[in-house]
């Protein structure tokens, strides 16, 4: 396993067990405060253990000026 997924796995572990102790001292609302980052950061995990090692998704090609003639399109 590479070190990128071992620290995922890391922080992983640490948000929940940080979660389940704040639900267990009776901080209820800290944790549903905090479920839209636990759900953003359970689905970058989950890419990153899912991810070939040293790929990144791929952005859509920007044609940029050259593609237009350097001029900029009709209003």
């Amino acid at each position: 396993m590479s070190s990128k997924k071992v620290v995922t796995v890391a922080v992983l572990a640490t948000v929940t067990t940080w979660s389940t102790v704040m639900t267990v001292l009776g901080q209820v609302t800290a944790v549903a405060a905090l479920l839209p980052s636990l759900g953003l950061l359970v689905q970058q995990i989950v890419q990153a253990l899912t991810a070939p090692d040293g790929s990144r998704p791929s952005a859509p090609a920007d044609p940029g000026p050259a593609a237009t003639g350097g001029q900029e399109p009709p209003r």
